[in-house]
């Protein structure tokens, strides 16, 4: 099903989320290389989205997924990552988190959850944003 749900995002964002790319962490581009050219189930992911005023690792539009690598830059960022995820998830996001350890150990495993994820949730409505503010 292609769902297309314009979201959107902080212009000056996307020279940073360029910037990110070019400079990945060794997980972002481990997992990448099963993300890219929809080899995931057909899906299309982006890498370094800006979505709002935020940036997230891994995004596929279709299924409003977020896919956030979590690694030294989010050790005591708790608080702000919760404050973010709970943002964009009011504007219909769903996420699916990994640690930076996890895609260097089981590859294989984090790609059977990422599976998983879409094979259980793919034919369900697309969450709609949230309301929040207007009249």
């Amino acid at each position: 099903m292609n769902r297309k749900i314009i979201i959107p995002y902080n212009p000056k964002l996307k020279e940073v989320a360029r910037r990110l790319r070019k400079s990945g962490t060794l997980s972002e581009v481990l997992l990448w290389t099963y993300l890219k050219k929809k080899q995931m189930r057909g899906y299309d992911f982006d890498r370094q989205k800006p979505i709002d005023d935020y940036i997230v690792d891994f995004f596929c539009n279709a299924l409003m997924l977020a896919i956030e690598i979590d690694g030294v830059s989010h050790e005591n960022k708790g608080v702000e990552d919760r404050t973010r995820q709970a943002k964009l998830e009011s504007l219909g996001v769903r996420f699916i988190r990994f640690y930076d350890s996890d895609i260097k150990k089981n590859i294989q495993g984090v790609l059977w959850v990422i599976e998983d994820w879409i094979r259980k949730h793919k034919d369900e409505p697309t969450p709609c944003p949230s309301q929040e503010g207007k009249i």
